[in-house]
């Protein structure tokens, strides 16, 4: 029995085995997380970096 496994966006359980957008579902599911990070939705907790005053681009 081929292993199934929850889709991360829409919770769909699909096969993993021969899936070519795993750990996603679809092609659909996989575009709708690379937006959410791409819009910043996911966030690593903790405290802001410290701003480096040399990376300024301000020359």
């Amino acid at each position: 029995m081929p292993a199934e496994v929850p889709c991360p966006v829409c919770r769909l359980r699909h096969a993993w085995e021969g899936n070519p957008h795993r750990p996603f579902c679809s092609e659909r599911c996989r575009l709708i997380d690379l937006g959410t990070w791409a819009g910043e939705g996911y966030r690593i907790p903790g405290d802001p970096a410290p701003h480096d005053e040399s990376d300024s681009d301000d020359d």
